[in-house]
Order: C-alpha cells, then structure tokens, then sequence
C-alpha cells in the first residue's frame, strides 16, 4: 500500500512514515550522514525526523540541497535539546539557521526535564553521571515558548517527545495549544495502549521511535511468520502495523534497499493487525534506567515512561549507539 499522509489537529498534514535522522557520536559520522538522506529523499522519502541533540541538521540541509527537491515538498522534523528549554527562541532560530530553511513543520520538545545550559557542553552531568538538572525551568515555561514559536510561523506545528499521560495533564494545566505530536518508543512489545488511547482523545498522533523494536521484536516468531504469508521483511510488516493503527514512525537506515522496502508496506487483515496486538509485553528496549533508577536526569517516577517490571540497566543509550532512533 502506498504510505498514507496524517492530518494533525492544526491541519497540517505529515507523512506516516519518515527517515530517521540519527547518523552516530562523530562528527564525521554525522556530516557524512548527508549522503544517506540524499538517498533517502531519491527514494521516495519527504518526512525527515532529526534534533538539535542529533548534530545532523547541517547534513539534512546539505542533503536537500543536493536533491533538488523543493523546500515546500518535504517534511521537516527537528528537536529543542534538554539544555536548550530555557533558551527556546534562540535555539529555533539556531536549528533554522543549520537546517537552512525558514521554518520546520514540526518543533518537538524532545524530553520534559530541563538540563543546565552551560556554553560548550550540551549534556552537564553531576558527579554520579546523570544529567545536571536546571529544576527551575519547568516544561509548563518552555511549552509557552513553543507557542511563541508556532505562532511566529517558524514552526507550522509544535509537539512533544517522550510524554506519558501524567506528563500531558501536567502540561494542559496551562497550554493554549494542544501538541500536535508526542514522539515515543513504540513496537509491538511496548504498544502503549493507554498512552494511545489518551492521545487519540486529546488529538494528539503518537510517532514511533524505535519502530520496528531491533532484532529482538523483528525476529519474534509471529512477525516472521507474518513477513513470510505476505512476502515482505519483518520491519515492513512491523511498519504496517503502526500505520493500522493510525501511528506515524521514523525508521532509521542508511541502507538503499531498506529505505525502498520501508516505503512499501503490506496491507495486514484485522486478524493479523490482533496477533501482533497480542504481543504487547511493556517491554521497553530503549532509555532504561541506570543502577540509580535514573533515565538520563529523571526517575521512573517522574518520567512514568512505562510501568516497569524491574529497574534494569539500559542496553540502549541514547546518542551513545547506533540504537534507540533507528528502525533498521
């Protein structure tokens, strides 16, 4: 089936599935990531998913240079960093400035804590390792700057990323705009179904990262039986899953064929669609907790990103693999 276009609650339309843009720790891995969303745009790709946090802004400006393709023919999805919650006009205008466009059509909050700014240095930590905090920027202020944003016109939307349902009701005691997104993890092992049920209701579309869950949900045995009854690779069947139920996702992969297949996506019947609803364990692969309980600066507690099993130490740290952004 051809990959259908969303309308979010502002109108603005963004196509269901986007490359995402996480390209490595270097710089030379990240300026090098141009060549690979050049590819991308060649084939087929209009939805772009980076972040300030990423360092990849400059290379996607680069890569839409190169292509040709109209500004106004593509999707544009970039990130406010943890550091930058108190500084949230200067760093729109930074991210314009690398991605070398007037405006992005989606401003994403990318966490809902708030990291000292400190020149130089993006991640501050405090002596145990975790992030050094700044608790006297809320994400209520910083929500208020993003409405700012949206409303100069540098933004054609605004949203969230990594926000549970307490995390939303915190942050509608004072919005006057409603996020257009919440980017999270979502696959079939963590299918969310309450946070998608809450955002459904608030008209908010739920994005995946972490689409298709790595190798531990492509290999599950159902999603390979799938993939072989309809001759497709198990991160298409994993894709089409999430546009059934109405989720848009940000795949990562620098791979050519890859990148064609994720664009075509199977048809699944309803019964299908219900074997992998079925496989839902709330199992989190990406932004574990550290051996203190913490996700990068906050607790479980805090961030409620999923009711959890057990605190265990992540296999996936975020911009410290080639992991949590990547679907492939």
């Amino acid at each position: 089936m051809p990959v259908p276009n969303f309308k979010l609650n502002n109108g603005v339309e963004i196509p269901a599935i986007g490359l995402g843009c996480w390209a490595g720790l270097t710089k030379e891995e990240r300026a090098a990531g141009w060549s690979w969303f050049l590819t991308g745009i060649q084939n087929g790709y209009r939805h772009f998913d980076t972040a300030y946090a990423y360092g990849t802004e400059a290379s996607l400006a680069k890569a839409i240079k190169e292509s040709g393709i109209p500004r106004k023919e593509l999707f544009i999805t970039t990130k406010l960093h943890w550091n930058h919650m108190g500084r949230v006009q200067e760093a729109i205008d930074e991210s314009l400035k690398n991605l070398g466009t007037d405006y992005v059509d989606l401003y994403l909050v990318h966490w809902p804590f708030a990291v000292k700014y400190e020149e130089g240095d993006d991640s501050p930590k405090t002596a145990a390792g975790d992030l050094l905090l700044d608790e006297s920027i809320t994400f209520n202020d910083t929500w208020a700057e993003m409405e700012k944003v949206l409303a100069s016109g540098k933004a054609r939307a605004i949203g969230v990323s990594n926000f549970s349902i307490k995390n939303l009701e915190k942050l509608f005691t004072t919005a006057k705009v409603v996020p257009a997104v919440n980017q999270v993890e979502l696959h079939p092992y963590l299918a969310q179904p309450e946070l998608k049920a809450y955002a459904d209701s608030k008209g908010i579309l739920l994005t995946a990262y972490t689409p298709t869950g790595y190798a531990t949900v492509r290999s599950d045995p159902t999603i390979i039986a799938l993939a072989e009854k309809y001759a497709v690779k198990p991160a298409q069947i994993i894709l089409a899953w999430h546009i059934s139920r109405g989720v848009s996702a940000v795949p990562k992969s620098s791979n050519q064929e890859h990148q064609k297949e994720n664009l075509q996506l199977p048809t699944l019947s309803s019964e299908d669609i219900q074997k992998i609803d079925a496989l839902d364990r709330n199992e989190r692969l990406c932004n574990k907790a550290n051996e203190r309980g913490i996700v990068w600066g906050w607790t479980y507690e805090q961030l409620v990103l999923y009711r959890p099993r057990q605190l265990r130490i992540s296999l996936c740290i975020l911009y410290k693999q080639n992991s949590c952004c990547s679907g492939r």
